[in-house]
């Protein structure tokens, strides 16, 4: 697909824009470091947690009760009594604004930070 009929002066303005496109793709889509974890459970906020402690909490839910660790600057859903477990699936969270759900029990973690450029809404 490269035509024969490229000028020096082309490959030069090809280049740019593959570099330009690269610098923007790596400085302008990143996450924001998380600070904190905001449980929910029912609707609710249940609890706010900073992620610099490694801890357990359970939480209760409609179906029974949903453990979320914390470990090294991160957080995930552990266990969950729902049936599909999409939410443990999920795995480690570890960026502003990332949000694990279980919708049959009811309880969900959001990461936030101060300065985070959105909410989970926008997102």
């Amino acid at each position: 697909m490269i035509r024969p009929g490229l000028r020096p002066g082309d490959w030069l303005v090809l280049a740019a824009g593959i570099l330009l496109t690269a610098w923007l793709t790596l400085t302008l889509w990143q996450r924001g470091a998380a600070r904190d974890v905001v449980i929910r459970a029912g609707g609710q906020p249940y609890r706010t947690v900073s992620l610099r402690h490694d801890q357990l909490i359970a939480v209760p839910g409609p179906l029974g009760i949903t453990e979320i660790e914390i470990a090294h600057g991160r957080a995930r859903i552990r266990r969950d009594p729902s049936p599909r477990q999409y939410c443990v699936k999920q795995g480690w969270l570890e960026h502003a604004g990332q949000i694990a759900i279980c919708l049959p029990n009811a309880t969900s973690i959001e990461l936030t930070a101060p300065d985070a450029p959105y909410d989970s809404l926008s997102f």
